[in-house]
């Protein structure tokens, strides 16, 4: 294997990496179904449907996956999700 074949092997895992975390919005029992929407909408760049959808599935499944990417992208949504009260962490 040539060192250029090698680099791109390693970029090409790295970036396979960095695609792997997830916000995970969890339930909670003091926000309202429009408060989750319309931060999801702010926030996460959601149209309104992906946004109720979330909001549903989090109300029956306890969690729900919002945003998927890499770390240095979600890490400052995740904090504006919390700000603003929802339950939220980057897995």
């Amino acid at each position: 294997m040539s060192v250029k074949e090698k680099v791109l092997e390693e970029v090409a895992v790295e970036e396979l990496i960095s695609l792997n975390n997830e916000i995970i919005l969890f339930n909670d029992d003091v926000n309202t179904f429009d408060h989750v929407i319309d931060t999801l909408i702010q926030v996460c760049d959601h149209t309104s449907e992906q946004a109720e959808q979330c909001a549903i599935l989090v109300h029956y499944t306890g969690k729900c996956t919002v945003k998927t990417g890499a770390y240095s992208d979600l890490k400052p949504q995740c904090l504006q999700l919390l700000d603003a009260g929802l339950s939220a962490e980057i897995q």
